[in-house]
This record gives structure tokens, sequence and C-alpha cells, in this order.
């Protein structure tokens, strides 16, 4: 099922990729980790891709989709495997001011490596445009799974192609 939804969530990807760049961006982030995974990960690191559809002068939206890994650290003598996300969401952002913005991914984090699940995925964000087609984003990232949760607070940048 999890190759299924990859596939097709790719496919989507790459249909989108093929029409006009105008609303396509690709970024990429570090974070550090937080909360019930912060003994036992340190840092992440990942890239997105969405889609933004223009659904007003202040406000865009579109489907969002994304890779996240995080680095094990030692605990006691233990290092647990790297874990991994495949996030697939919809992404909205508001434009606050000309160079500020506030939006939100909303969806599912496929879990990629064993023994994860995944989980409800949530993702506010705030940018600032530092040159043309470039935002600077803090985000704090959030996947609630079954008996716990994965977060971080990630620093990123995303550039519209």
């Amino acid at each position: 099922m999890k190759k299924l939804c990859i596939v097709a969530f790719a496919a989507l990807g790459f249909t989108f990729g093929a029409q006009a760049q105008e609303g396509f961006n690709l970024g990429g982030f570090i974070g550090i980790t937080t909360g019930d995974v912060s003994d036992f990960y340190g840092l992440d690191f990942g890239v997105d891709a969405n889609y933004m559809f223009d659904v007003s002068d202040q406000f865009q939206a579109g489907p969002a989709i994304g890779y996240y890994h995080g680095l094990g650290k030692d605990f006691n003598g233990f290092k647990p495997d790297a874990a991994q996300f495949l996030p697939i969401a919809a992404s909205g952002k508001f434009m606050a001011a000309e160079d500020f913005s506030i939006g939100a991914d909303l969806g599912y984090a496929l879990g990629i490596n064993d023994g994860n699940d995944g989980g409800f995925y949530y993702r506010p964000k705030v940018g600032y445009t530092i040159a043309d087609g470039m935002d600077l984003q803090l985000s704090y990232t959030g996947v609630s799974m079954d008996g716990g949760s994965w977060s971080s607070v990630n620093l990123g940048v995303m550039f519209q192609l």
C-alpha cells in the first residue's frame, strides 16, 4: 500500500512539474528534534516540494510532498536507526505583508523505515522573502503517531522555480 501511495503522489508531482513552473516550489531544511524523540534523535533534515495555486492576491494553496530524515544519537550505548518520513499534505500560504508570510501544511506522513507507521502530519511555518523567488522559512514539524509524536523546529529555504 505504501509503495502504491508513493508512486501515485510521485506521478502527481511530475504532472504538476510538467505544467507551467510558476507555482512550483522546492526547498530544504535542517532542524533540531523536540519533545518525545529528542532523547533518541538530535538533528533532522529534509526536502519539500509544493505547487501553489493563487486563491486570491494574498493566499495560495496546493499539494505538498517531502522527505524527512531524522538522525539517531547515542543514548546509553544505544543508537536508533534513522527515522524517515514521506509527508503528503495540503499546503496553504498567506502573505501577511509584502515580504512576510505565514502558512501551514496538513496531511499524513508515511513512515518509511521499519517499525514506523507514520501519522497525522502538521507543519506551521513563517517565511521571509530574502530575494526574488527565495524565502527563508522557520517551521515546526509534528507527526502524531500511536504512542508518541515526532517533532522538530526547522530552518530552511524555499525556491520558486
